[in-house]
């Protein structure tokens, strides 16, 4: 990898998440993508993703996206992307088109697999929330390595492609003490998740080994393959060395602080920098002597800035109550976010490059009740308040 990556997710558009645009989800009652369908006619459903997914992101998007000096895109895809798994729509068309753009605008493209069936953390944007039984249901595991086998035979060798990630955020037992997604995310259909469990971190790296295989032979060693650390960095020391065997391995990190909070770090202006200091950039720089080492997701979003304790990024649609007013004025949230945006940008550095979650969200946090804070995960929004430096190196 020669240039450091300076990039941003297209969350949202090919895999959804309902606090990101509640609109879609309206007359139902479903909080994940997994749901959405069963509670549709079928021709509204199809017709409701398609037209979101063509207005959402465009080639202008690509454009804006170039234009603040940005040069690499992260597109979250999901499991049916191929479109064989009813009643979802497919959306390989879509990341074809996301490759044409890309191409002209000079951005390159990180595929990321964000969902697999059954789920592999329970979250809302692993598509189906309260469960985690993917890995344990072995066909499923083999139609997820078809799926990454099958987006690298499509584009493996497009010029665009920065790399292909093997799946997104597959939850360890640290990350599932952490974040407690059975009581987070609550599951609609108790029978479903019973059985859930934390992905065992050996199980997992046999995984990426079988995937790292099936995905190369597909592609050439210029195009990295990335996975990601599972919420818990450290375990992933010794982990793929042999460089006769494993070529252009990328380790992606997602550092929020809103996980930060979770793990202890004060809600203050310099509690948030000292943490970020003090653990992410050691951390990455720590376990660059292994891996390139990318911040696949981060934002300035923090507890300080929404005027409450979110308890860890929870919102309105989780059942907690958002601040009525700003307890910030104009220019402390400036110096807030562009703060922190700084003390971050400082940190990832330590590594190969990072990626903003998100590059827009259509909730509006100004005129529904308890969004105050909430806009800095669009990173549009940021740049327009000064907030985020464009064209930064």
């Amino acid at each position: 990898m020669n240039e450091t990556i300076n990039g941003v997710n297209l969350g949202n558009w090919l895999v959804l998440e309902k606090w990101m645009n509640p609109a879609l989800f309206d007359g139902t009652t479903a909080d994940d993508e997994y749901y959405l369908p069963t509670q549709l006619d079928p021709a509204v459903y199809e017709a409701r993703i398609r037209t979101h997914r063509a207005e959402y992101i465009t080639e202008r998007d690509f454009a804006t996206i170039r234009s603040w000096g940005l040069n690499s895109v992260r597109i979250p895809v999901p499991y049916f992307i191929f479109g064989d798994r009813a009643p979802f729509v497919d959306c390989v068309d879509e990341l074809d088109k996301a490759f044409n753009w890309a191409e002209k605008y000079g951005l390159s493209v990180l595929i990321d697999l964000h969902t697999v069936p059954m789920s592999q953390n329970g979250f809302d944007n692993g598509g189906l929330s309260g469960v985690v039984k993917w890995a344990q249901t072995p066909s499923e595991v083999e139609f997820a390595l078809t799926v990454l086998e099958r987006l690298a035979q499509r584009y493996g060798s497009r010029k665009g492609l920065y790399g292909i990630e093997i799946v997104n955020e597959p939850l360890l037992e640290a990350g599932w003490n952490a974040m407690n997604p059975m009581e987070r995310y609550k599951a609609v259909d108790p029978a479903m998740a019973e059985g859930s469990a934390p992905i065992a971190a050996d199980w997992l790296k046999d995984y990426y080994i079988t995937a790292y295989h099936r995905i190369r032979r597909h592609m050439g060693d210029d195009k990295a393959i990335v996975f990601h650390d599972g919420f818990d960095i450290a375990v992933w020391k010794d982990f793929m060395q042999d460089k006769n065997e494993y070529r252009n391995v990328v380790l992606d990190t997602h550092q929020y602080l809103m996980m930060a909070e979770i793990n202890g770090c004060p809600q203050t202006v310099e509690g948030y920098d000292a943490f970020v200091q003090g653990t992410y950039a050691p951390m990455i720089e720590e376990m660059s002597a292994y891996f390139p080492v990318i911040v696949g997701e981060w934002c300035l979003f923090n507890s300080l800035g929404c005027g409450v304790d979110t308890h860890g990024g929870q919102s309105v649609l989780n059942g907690e109550e958002g601040a009525a007013a700003e307890t910030l004025t104009v220019d402390e949230k400036r110096a807030l976010y562009r703060g922190l945006a700084d003390s971050q940008l400082k940190a990832w550095s330590k590594g190969a490059g990072h990626y903003y979650w998100n590059y827009k969200l259509l909730t509006d946090t100004v005129n529904t009740p308890g969004w105050i804070g909430w806009d800095c995960w669009d990173l549009g929004r940021c740049i327009a308040q000064d907030w985020y430096p464009v064209n930064h190196k």
